[in-house]
């Protein structure tokens, strides 16, 4: 009941001059690989022109809280950093480098994701390229967060420890190794999905996690909070995070009122909405680190290890966009032979 009213409020209030809603399909009348498990209506038709999905943006479906729940987290975040410039007074040097990149690593995330929920039923072939862009995204916003706790969050007792200097190579690894999982998993297990491919996507993800928010932890436990209001913008940060994950490998609650959540009230887009609420407070965070560091950032790490860490982020992206488009070749050539012997 809720979920229908919560339709109703959305849904009713589109303007009537946006492109008229085309009609949405039963989960029996699209191939198994589109549908999701309880959902049982407002599925888009394959093989249509790719306009319509583009225009279904602004079109009642089950993924369109999937895009929009993404897609508005870019403007929000974007006015934050805006508003950091105004109170801040951001300089364009080696000391910011790692928060910009950071914006960016969020932006590549969420976009990635709206591509990929907007256009992925177009058709099996789009399906996974757009999924497997997806979890590059994921992999440069981990190394992205890493550079920000690392340059900004980080005591010196934590970097002088063991983990200190195998921080950054282990993201990035683990960030090339979670995109590797997802991409094997996807194109590996066929719906209905088996533990197994929970298992490769979230063992990568959680690893790369955990190492990520060390850090953050190693800080909330050596450092006052009363001195320093950003730590609680980091554990927020973190609880919203691991609220988010639970909703990513659990259907609550589509899976206690099937058909009920078909627009709204899924866990994918509890997921999304916790997920970038968690990045708008880790933006707070690494602001309110950056305005207390700067002066320090390169007197500390040095220039040259600032630059070499960034760079760093472009190899990882480079890495993973080979991992998508070996996965997508290798699904080409299985979706070919697949569309053969069918015929």
């Amino acid at each position: 009941m809720s979920g229908d009213i919560l339709q109703r409020l959305i849904f009713d209030l589109t303007p009537s001059s946006l492109p008229s809603t085309s009609h949405t399909v039963l989960a029996s009348q699209v191939p198994i690989l589109f549908r999701e498990p309880y959902i049982l209506s407002g599925y888009r038709p394959i093989q249509q022109n790719w306009l319509c999905y583009l225009q279904s943006l602004f079109q009642k479906h089950n993924e369109t809280l999937n895009v929009w729940t993404h897609l508005l987290f870019c403007p929000v975040l974007l006015l934050r950093w805006w508003a950091n410039i105004g109170a801040l007074g951001y300089t364009l040097d080696a000391a910011c480098l790692p928060l910009i990149l950071y914006l960016l690593s969020a932006f590549a995330y969420l976009l990635l994701s709206v591509a990929a929920h907007l256009f992925q039923s177009h058709s099996e072939h789009a399906h996974y390229f757009f999924f497997f862009m997806d979890y590059v995204g994921v992999a440069v916003h981990q190394y992205g967060c890493a550079l920000g706790h690392y340059f900004y969050t980080s005591e010196p007792a934590w970097r002088e420890s063991s983990i200190g200097p195998l921080y950054l190579p282990g993201i990035a690894f683990f960030g090339w190794l979670s995109c590797g999982g997802c991409c094997f998993a996807k194109s590996r297990y066929q719906r209905p999905y088996p533990i197994q491919r929970k298992i490769c996507q979230l063992i990568p993800n959680s690893l790369s996690y955990f190492l990520c928010i060390s850090p953050i932890v190693h800080r909330l436990f050596t450092v006052s909070w009363t001195q320093e209001p950003c730590l609680h913008f980091y554990t927020l940060q973190i609880a919203l995070f691991l609220l988010s994950a639970l909703f990513f490998s659990c259907h609550i609650p589509e899976c206690y009122f099937p058909g009920r959540c078909d627009f709204v009230g899924q866990a994918h887009q509890i997921f999304h909405v916790l997920l970038g609420l968690s990045t708008v407070f880790q933006l707070e965070a690494l602001s309110q680190d950056y305005a207390r560091r700067r002066d320090t950032v390169v007197e500390v790490f040095g220039e040259k290890q600032l630059w070499w860490a960034c760079v760093s982020l472009a190899t990882l992206f480079m890495s993973s966009i080979l991992i998508a488009l070996i996965s997508m070749w290798y699904m080409n050539k299985k979706l070919q032979g697949t569309e053969e012997r069918d015929k």
